[in-house]
């Protein structure tokens, strides 16, 4: 076209390009999928809302709960405690003992020590042993309250209800071997001695090096290590996470047998002929109120640090060790070892070969109670 040339526009043509185009009328779906949506979303809230929260606990005595079978007290704040003794009398006793048990146990797997313990040291040392279930456990009720430090002043007020006077013995194995750090923490006046038995190990406790807790946990099944960063980081999810079917959960739960050493697979069959009578009778006021919280409570977030603890006894005054299994699976000994480094009023005893189960080998319960009542250094 040449310059200069003018283009002419029709009237018609100007209105066309000048109209504004028509507002578009709002689809009836589109309104419709909108509502299906949020309807879908509450939906999915519910459903989630429902899957991750609990069902009430069985507790025992009540209408639907389990019936009571053992001897029990009231604790100050109304909860009950079930216990069994075991041993010599109280009024003949020189050593009295409160036994921890671990994760998924009762007071009866007081057995983890006593099956395998030599009568004779019983009677000739005055042993008198007493285990309790732990709150949500077997007949003891469930504490929605449980801290690190509430388990500490249970075992306080049982001594004292039991009448085992001014200090006592504490023996915990697995996680109860935990909560005797609870006890050397908030209740060492009241301890004679204690010892740790293969002790759970919280992977966020401050004071072990990154680098350690990691390979540590790194040790740990797949599915255990999911589990253990939803208890510490999301512990609202855990109880869904825990009994969903879409992938595997705690592998304690199931009660796997992949986690168990050489030493633990060889003793398993002297292990089930104590437990095989028990089993139902430990989770029986609901998994929620013994395991879910026992898992809360030991990969949690705590209120001290172990590693930072003082020597809670003076010379001569009381002792404490920790015994743990070269080859434990599910509580690898570099942890305990660098703990043991840290603190070095505990005497560590390592036993080359063992596993988590160490207590169930021939002569090392003899072992531990004899390190811990008469003063002896035994060769682990």
């Amino acid at each position: 076209m040449a310059a200069g040339t003018s283009r002419k526009i029709s009237a018609s043509s100007a209105r066309t390009h000048t109209r504004k185009p028509k507002a578009k009328t709002p689809s009836i779906f589109s309104g419709i999928f909108k509502k299906v949506l949020f309807v879908c979303l509450v939906g999915f809230l519910a459903w989630a809302y429902q899957a991750a929260r609990p069902p009430p606990p069985k507790t025992c005595g009540s209408k639907d709960g389990p019936p009571i079978t053992a001897p029990r007290m009231q604790l100050k704040d109304g909860r009950y405690l079930a216990y069994k003794e075991y041993g010599v009398s109280k009024d003949d006793a020189k050593f009295k003992i409160v036994f921890i048990h671990g994760f998924d146990c009762c007071r009866h797997d007081v057995s983890a020590i006593t099956a395998h313990l030599s009568p004779d040291i019983v009677e000739s040392q005055g042993v008198y042993i007493v285990s309790f279930d732990r709150p949500g456990y077997g007949e003891s009720d469930p504490n929605p309250a449980q801290t690190v430090k509430s388990i500490a002043s249970d075992i306080e007020e049982l001594a004292d209800q039991l009448g085992l006077g001014s200090k006592f013995y504490v023996v915990g194995f697995s996680l109860g071997g935990q909560i005797v750090w609870a006890c050397l923490k908030y209740i060492p006046h009241r301890l004679a001695g204690a010892t740790l038995v293969a002790p759970v190990v919280n992977y966020w406790w401050p004071g072990v090096p990154s680098n350690l807790s990691e390979e540590a946990y790194k040790q740990q099944l797949p599915q255990d290590q999911w589990a253990l960063r939803v208890v510490h980081y999301m512990p609202w999810l855990s109880y869904w996470w825990n009994t969903q079917k879409l992938f595997p959960g705690f592998s304690l739960i199931s009660r796997s047998l992949k986690v168990l050493s050489r030493q633990d697979t060889e003793l398993l069959p002297r292990i089930l002929s104590t437990r095989k009578d028990i089993m139902a009778h430990v989770r029986q006021q609901g998994e929620f109120e013994s395991l879910h919280r026992d898992l809360a409570f030991a990969f949690g977030s705590w209120e001290f640090d172990p590693t930072g603890l003082r020597k809670p006894f003076g010379e001569g005054e009381g002792s404490v060790h920790l015994w743990q299994g070269e080859e434990d699976r599910l509580v690898p000994a570099t942890v305990q070892r660098y703990i043991a480094l840290q603190l070095p009023w505990v005497h560590y005893h390592e036993v080359a070969g063992a596993g988590h189960m160490l207590t169930f080998a021939d002569g090392i319960a003899d072992k531990i109670i004899l390190a811990l009542v008469a003063g002896e250094t035994p060769k682990s």
